[in-house]
């Protein structure tokens, strides 16, 4: 017993040892380090990479060298370009989720995202990162229909003609299908879902004129209490763009602080005399019932999107919406709503076989442009960067074995080429070149 101990206390006294990790060719770090890298990168962006390596590693006191963050920034790029590259399997079950991601400028960045019908998630789970493949980054200044269709012909030259795509309804993106079909297979169009559900939203709430009058106090209430012993009751701000596919946080906001004006002796109330709260947000009573209507609406929508991203299309799918709806509504406009989801539902459902199955939403996508956001940072509100080769890897793992594959295959000098090809120049560099030209005519 006694020797057992000592052998303990010897091991948790002994170092900690990093796996044995050789480098690759050329480079200063090994296949384990440069994958930990790029997955941390993935997660919490690139500065922070390096520091949570470094804060790790020495509270392990583990004496070694941290990649720095540009570094990571390159493996991240590399590893990108090399899933994109990647040869992907020759089918005729392909179902592609197509959209437009646009910063600043007149730049927009094509993304097609596949997945196969064989390969979707058991009905009951919505789509994930890891069930996707990233066929298509394409940024450009100039999307016409038959710009579109080239790409679409592209991607079918390396994967076969698809057998369905989702597009959230623009022109360019949805009547560019016809090229496809030349093959002679029919090529199915879907409209996202949720793009449908907030186009229907906005016409309810344009044709409300208390919509526009609580907006207007919304932004009036945000300014008078947000720097005041009531800046915890200040409301969410209003999106400017697809702000009829955020409202939720809004609406649930007001239902909080009507229920806060109707609870005199409520905590978030402590401190704060009733004839001050309600001179500053009393204005809602006046909305109570309108609230109440948008609430209901809004319910309606976050139940059928929740059922379409969980379950997709397929027939009968119109028939369980409806079903799962039944007890919903309860005003003219969700009972509207309600009866237009399922319309639609049943339209997009009758072009599949029976057994077929389809994605009903491109959220998965839209979320994925998100996570570009994220990584870019501040950045992302200057005009696409080389970051782009990084976005197909935002949706994978990387293994050391995937690493070693890919930088086998994607040099740094191929990196730059992928990137020069693609993005031409960026926005940000035409800004830089503009203050050079200033600051040499002084």
């Amino acid at each position: 017993m006694a020797q057992t101990q000592v052998q303990m206390q010897k091991m948790q006294n002994a170092p900690i040892q990093l796996p044995v990790d050789p480098p690759l060719p050329h480079h200063t770090y090994g296949p384990k380090m440069i994958s930990l890298a790029i997955n941390l990168a993935c997660i919490v962006g690139l500065r922070a990479a390096e520091r949570v390596m470094a804060t790790c590693f020495d509270w392990l006191e583990v004496n070694t060298r941290i990649p720095e963050w540009t570094s990571i920034r390159t493996w991240l790029c590399r590893y990108g370009v090399g899933l994109l590259e990647e040869p992907v399997e020759w089918a005729d079950d392909w179902i592609l989720l197509a959209d437009h991601s646009n910063q600043i400028g007149t730049d927009k960045m094509l993304v097609i995202l596949g997945i196969r019908a064989c390969n979707l998630p058991a009905i009951g789970r919505p789509l994930r990162y890891s069930d996707m493949r990233v066929l298509a980054v394409t940024p450009g200044s100039d999307w016409k229909r038959e710009d579109v269709a080239k790409q679409y012909e592209l991607l079918a030259d390396r994967i076969g003609t698809p057998m369905g795509i989702v597009t959230d309804g623009a022109v360019e993106l949805r009547e560019s299908v016809s090229g496809l079909e030349n093959s002679g297979k029919i090529v199915m169009m879907f409209r996202d879902f949720k793009h449908v559900a907030a186009n229907e939203f906005k016409r309810e709430l344009e044709k409300d004129p208390q919509f526009s009058k609580f907006t207007t106090k919304l932004g009036q209430c945000r300014c008078a209490i947000q720097q005041t012993d009531l800046g915890h009751f200040n409301p969410p701000s209003l999106k400017t763009k697809a702000r009829f596919m955020n409202l939720e946080a809004i609406l649930h906001w007001a239902e909080m602080v009507l229920w806060q004006l109707s609870t005199p002796r409520s905590k978030g109330r402590q401190g704060i005399a009733a004839k001050r709260i309600n001179r500053k947000l009393g204005w809602l009573r006046s909305f109570s019932s309108d609230i109440a209507r948008w609430i209901r609406c809004q319910e309606v929508i976050s139940k059928s999107l929740g059922i379409i991203n969980e379950e997709g299309l397929y027939r009968g799918s119109s028939e369980n919406l409806a079903a799962a709806l039944n007890f919903m509504g309860g005003c003219e406009a969700s009972d509207g709503m309600i009866s237009k989801f399922v319309a639609f539902v049943l339209k997009s459902e009758q072009q599949l076989a029976e057994g077929m199955r389809v994605p009903g939403s491109t959220e998965i996508l839209e979320s994925s442009f998100g996570q570009l956001k994220l990584l870019e940072g501040q950045h992302s509100k200057g005009g696409f960067t080389s970051l782009i080769a990084a976005f197909p890897a935002l949706l994978s793992n990387c293994t050391p074995a995937i690493v070693k594959e890919t930088f086998t295959r994607v040099s740094v000098k191929q990196l730059k080429e992928w990137t020069s090809k693609k993005l031409g120049q960026t926005l940000n560099s035409r800004r830089q070149e503009a203050y050079a030209e200033f600051a040499a005519a002084q």
